[in-house]
């Protein structure tokens, strides 16, 4: 028999106490944490107010933390930082923020040893056009600007 574990509010406040202590969280995940627990509305609110009160849960923390650590360890580009967030229901004022994290000296030069990188992988490609295609396809899906990646893309000649 698949029995259902239910919890008490009190337990599930601890719970998710030691949720957000663990890794940073945004509400979206902490409800949805919540949801899946099978608590009620009332609860779920009840819950993330006091999350919200003991600094469990912390949206401009969240957010800053997740675009210094997706840009240091995935190498993100802004535009795909900003999509992750506003699909985590991130606030306009926190993605400006978390942005903030990302000095602009690393940022470029991030960029460029990306871009080196994924080139030097691309040696073997022969066509001229279909190498650039790839390495813009590449530096689009990370999240790069468009500025950045067609000069990167131009100074493929060979």
């Amino acid at each position: 028999m698949n029995t259902v574990k239910i919890y008490t509010v009190d337990e599930a406040k601890a719970k998710l106490e030691h949720y957000c202590a663990y890794q940073e969280r945004c509400h979206k995940e902490v409800e949805q944490k919540l949801k899946g627990m099978r608590m009620i509305p009332d609860a779920i609110d009840h819950i993330i107010h006091h999350l919200l009160q003991h600094n469990f849960l912390n949206e401009t923390r969240f957010s800053q933390a997740f675009a210094r650590g997706k840009f240091k360890t995935k190498k993100w580009g802004k535009h795909r930082i900003v999509r992750e967030l506003k699909f985590r229901d991130i606030s306009a004022y926190n993605i400006k923020k978390a942005l903030q994290e990302i000095p602009e000296k690393d940022y470029y030069s991030t960029f460029h040893e990306l871009a080196d990188k994924r080139i030097k992988q691309l040696d073997g490609e022969t066509n001229l056009q279909k190498k650039r295609k790839k390495l813009a396809d590449y530096l689009f899906y990370r999240g790069w600007e468009s500025t950045l990646v067609y000069e990167k893309v131009r100074e493929i000649t060979q």
